[in-house]
């Protein structure tokens, strides 16, 4: 495979904070826990739009086991250092019980972010998980987004990590997605012609005031603005350090596989929004559980069936960026079900062993903290 992009990877993701004592999302962070983090991870650690939120990001690396390294310190000092103050870490997209305490970050961007979207932010008691792949030509880049866009159910339903809000198993695997669904500048990206009539696009909103600038399009795959890649914004957060790993490979191999195919003046066929529209639901409601829509056999076609496709498919991709195991261990994911499937499953063997619905709660919070530090060492 010859080819003149890096396909570099990065991940963001955003952890929420939560009260040793009570597993309630703390309503303020300690004072000092985001000054010592910051001493220790510079600007690979940030403030999130809530006080109960805390963001950290990879350097730009050239392996699957070079950004693993980097994120599991990143988890492990972040982790580290809240509970120096009482706190601990959960990586998942919501919280199964704790709502509404947290204050405001008291920033600029988010006042500003408050005041404009109003009650709508006032449910953003969530958290995502962000991949960036570097793609250095700004055409490339719009075209690999315009065909990547039919794989982002399936890296949703991999991911699922939000069944629980309020106290209620809301019956989907990803409730997150609902909420962040609210916002305007979201869900699936518009197709576009070029970079240019991308750009044309952004500048009618900024010339209008709408946005600043491109980092208030929140579509769930986009050009990032800051960087020279293509981020994928529709998972929820991993749990488990290794699914994170895991999908940012597949999505990784995924993009290089599509730039194959361009490399051979082939490309990935176009599908209407309206049947990826149907696949995102499917993901955000089901996760691995019942499948996915194969287009083209017009039926609806197992995770695990389309998984194995999905392998095969990049297989000389995996094997060029050395991450076969890394893209394999979605097998694991789908034998033992994402978070959202164990956190469902950790609260209804504490129902039956009859612990009160408010402590089958509980246990699913300390699953979810203990999960976070698997695999960190």
């Amino acid at each position: 495979m010859t080819s003149s992009e890096p396909f570099t990877v990065g991940i963001e993701e955003e952890y929420l904070i939560v009260d040793m004592a009570t597993m309630n999302l703390v309503a303020q962070m300690p004072p000092d826990l985001m000054r010592e983090c910051t001493e220790e991870l510079g600007s690979q650690v940030a403030k999130e739009f809530l006080q109960c939120q805390i963001e950290v990001g990879t350097k730009v690396c050239n392996s699957m086991q070079e950004v693993r390294e980097d994120l599991a310190r990143l988890r492990a000092t972040v982790s580290r250092i809240a509970r120096n103050h009482d706190c601990l870490l959960m990586a998942a997209s919501t919280h199964p019980f704790s709502y509404g305490l947290t204050q405001l970050t008291d920033d600029e961007r988010y006042l500003h972010l408050a005041e404009e979207l109003r009650h709508v932010v006032e449910r953003l008691y969530i958290s995502g998980m962000h991949v960036h792949v570097g793609i250095s030509n700004d055409e490339l880049r719009i075209d690999l987004m315009n065909q990547a866009s039919y794989f982002i159910p399936h890296l949703l339903s991999l991911t699922t990590s939000s069944p629980f809000w309020r106290g209620e198993n809301t019956g989907l695997k990803s409730y997150r997605v609902s909420v962040f669904d609210q916002l305007p500048r979201t869900r699936l990206p518009p197709v576009f012609n070029s970079y240019a009539d991308y750009m044309k696009h952004v500048d009618v909103l900024v010339h209008c005031g709408v946005i600043e600038d491109a980092t208030k399009i929140w579509w769930d795959l986009r050009p990032s603005w800051r960087y020279p890649t293509l981020e994928l914004r529709i998972c929820d957060m991993c749990t488990n350090i290794d699914d994170t790993i895991a999908v940012a490979a597949v999505y990784r191999c995924w993009l290089s596989m599509l730039n194959r195919l361009k490399m051979k003046n082939q490309r990935w066929r176009a599908y209407s929004d309206f049947l990826i529209k149907e696949n995102r639901w499917r993901a955000q409601r089901y996760g691995i559980d019942t499948g996915l829509i194969d287009f083209g056999r017009r039926e609806i076609v197992s995770l695990k069936e389309l998984v194995e496709e999905l392998i095969e498919l990049t297989e000389v991709d995996a094997k060029a960026l050395d991450c076969v195991d890394e893209v394999e261990h979605v097998r694991t994911i789908l034998e033992r079900g994402t978070s959202a499937h164990r956190q469902i499953k950790v609260y209804n063997d504490s129902l039956e062993s009859g612990r009160p619905e408010a402590l089958a709660l509980l246990d699913v919070v300390k699953f979810i903290v203990q999960e976070t530090l698997v695999g960190i060492d």
